[in-house]
């Protein structure tokens, strides 16, 4: 049968649940529906069409956790642009750069690692910004934030009311 997306009351998809469950928490009054599928399902004392959105009525905090640091995530924080002359590059086209570098005692952590680009990443070699005479858009920091929430499904299987709802990072080809 079908499945259902659930959203949390500020819109953000948290999981995908199995339908009987989406109208187990319709019933119990923990979520409206969004968006419906075409079908329906029949009970001796009603019908009722299958949800396809669902969101909760009441907020669902993340547990806070350190964001894990990883190349990915240094990418996601920086918004994929390098930190030196501020272009925006695919992630093939982008390296990460010590701000100190490493021969000089700089490790690799939050606060000393910024997105870059190869030929920026080149200029300044093992200097620091100063010495190779270039200049930190931002300053960089550990984040707060938990920098992108996986979904993971198959792309051809999404139904089209899930669209509106998902944050693409991707073009979609249908």
């Amino acid at each position: 049968m079908e499945q259902v997306l659930l959203l949390n009351i500020t819109y953000e998809p948290l999981k995908i649940i199995d339908w009987k469950k989406a109208i187990t928490m319709l019933f119990l009054g923990k979520v409206e529906v969004v968006e419906e599928y075409n079908r329906e399902v029949h009970s001796v004392s009603f019908t009722i069409r299958l949800p396809s959105v669902i969101r909760l009525l009441k907020l669902v905090k993340r547990p806070e956790k350190p964001v894990r640091f990883s190349r990915q995530n240094i990418y996601l924080r920086d918004n994929y642009r390098c930190q030196y002359c501020g272009r925006t590059y695919p992630t093939e086209e982008l390296t990460y750069d010590h701000v100190l570098p490493r021969s000089r005692g700089g490790k690799t952590e939050w606060e000393n690692i910024v997105t870059c680009c190869i030929d920026c990443n080149k200029k300044k070699g093992g200097r620091t910004p100063e010495e190779a005479g270039m200049k930190l858009i931002r300053k960089p920091v550990r984040p707060k934030w938990i920098p992108a929430l996986r979904i993971t499904i198959g792309i051809r299987n999404i139904p089209d009311s899930w669209r509106d709802y998902l944050y693409w990072n991707v073009e979609l080809v249908q």
